[in-house]
């Protein structure tokens, strides 16, 4: 048996990286709801499935969202949350 398993991993992130998804995700989220779609819903498909047929071509929105890999996307939504929850 690895004795790895028992041990916590750490994940690092590069906090310019971050910021970068924040705005690739503000820019989606506006493409996405001046199309008519559900932003929430198209992003959680795309993030899920890696998809990017969920997201718009609409202001290049597809190509944007492609050049964040989705953990960071992902990383990037529990900060925000995490930060409006007050954790």
């Amino acid at each position: 048996m690895d004795s790895n398993v028992n041990n916590t991993a750490k994940f690092d992130y590069n906090m310019e990286s971050l910021n970068e998804a924040r705005e690739i995700i503000a820019q989606v989220y506006q493409s996405l709801k001046e199309k008519g779609y559900n932003p929430n819903n198209q992003l959680i498909g795309y993030i899920l499935s890696g998809d990017p047929t969920y997201i718009t071509n609409h202001n290049n929105a597809r190509s944007l969202i492609r050049k964040i890999e989705r953990d960071e996307l992902l990383e990037e939504i529990l900060n925000v949350y995490l930060q409006v929850i007050d954790l």
